[in-house]
């Protein structure tokens, strides 16, 4: 196929190039590099032996989209690009339904009037909200998100259900994201987060290599083992082979789709720290913190349905995407910069 992969100069964008490209899809991306990188792509393409076409634009140019789909034979959309940062969110909640569901929406306008009915987006576990006993899984109803960001994504699902129905070609696969981490086992390309970083294993990466003095752990009281938070991490490759599956099933399955990509299974973020001390050689120091507002004790997937439908199940442990990640923060101590 010919996929468009919108935000593919980002974390998970570049990855997803790498694997699509040595799986023989042709690519092209669209990013505005606003939390991306050139350097990336350059770097995928390096990887994969071939160059994906790159055009530098945002998702919100619907003559921009239609000018890429005139002048390529695309089959199918990996939508990454959008803003992913919970606490900007709060604090610029126009920011993201702007970003996320405007330029979701325009998107699916230019890919409608182009006649292409296959997306995959990228969700999140957000959007089950903090009401589900664990495990979550994809019967289960969505809840209210906690944020402007979980928000966001759950009412572009809401929009692809609808567009869905009154388009009964077009084939959606949404992918419900836990913890990607991790980075590609050559160190080239990896999480590079511009200033703050807003997820726990790169900001535990930066304290080991001294870029920061300590991590804050928000909380140690909840009911949880070791009274810190509990989250399922999953490795970006893993993920990614996940997107390649359910690319691969929408031939077969028009209308709306929902998958959870994750382990299955739950690391607390003292786990977290602990691990990455071990795989770096490193102290991560760290201190206690009063806890955040709208952080769940634990969370994690279940995915059965994933591993029945697509045949896909995550296959790296944690010692590997900590390993991973620890190989691109010493190769590339400041990200692409």
């Amino acid at each position: 196929m010919h996929v468009l992969v919108t935000g593919g100069a980002g974390y998970i964008g570049s990855h997803a190039v790498v694997a699509l490209l040595q799986t023989g899809h042709a690519v092209t991306v669209i990013d505005n590099l606003s939390n991306g990188a050139n350097t990336a792509l350059v770097r995928a393409g390096q990887l994969a032996g071939a160059t994906p076409v790159f055009y530098e634009g945002d998702i919100r140019d619907r003559p921009l989209l239609d000018e890429i789909f005139a002048q390529n034979s695309i089959n199918a959309v990996m939508h990454f690009a959008g803003v992913k940062a919970v606490g900007e969110s709060v604090e610029d909640p126009l920011k993201y339904f702007d970003n996320n569901v405007t330029g979701s929406i325009i998107l699916l306008q230019a890919m409608i009037a182009a006649g292409i009915n296959k997306i995959i987006f990228s969700s999140s576990a957000t959007v089950y909200g903090d009401q589900h006993p664990m495990p979550l899984d994809e019967s289960l109803p969505t809840g209210e998100p906690a944020n402007p960001y979980g928000r966001s994504k759950l009412m572009v699902e809401q929009a692809l259900t609808d567009v869905a129905a009154a388009n009964p070609e077009l084939a959606v696969g949404v992918l419900r994201y836990f913890n990607p981490v991790g980075a590609h086992e050559s160190g080239q390309i990896g999480e590079a987060p511009q200033g703050w970083p807003n997820n726990l294993v790169p900001f535990v990466s930066q304290v080991a290599i001294g870029q920061r003095e300590s991590l804050a752990v928000f909380g140690n009281d909840y009911p949880t083992p070791d009274g810190t938070g509990v989250r399922d991490y999953i490795h970006v490759l893993d993920l990614v082979d996940g997107h390649l599956a359910a690319l691969e099933a929408l031939s077969a399955r028009p209308g709306f789709n929902v998958w959870n990509l994750g382990t299955g299974r739950g690391h607390s973020v003292l786990e977290i720290v602990e691990a990455f001390e071990a795989v770096s050689a490193r102290p991560v120091p760290y201190y206690i913190a009063p806890r955040r507002s709208g952080d769940a004790a634990e969370c994690w997937a279940d995915c059965s349905k994933a591993a029945d439908e697509l045949g896909w199940r995550a296959q790296r442990t944690l010692q590997t995407m900590l390993t991973d990640t620890w190989r691109w923060q010493e190769q590339n101590p400041r990200g692409y910069r």
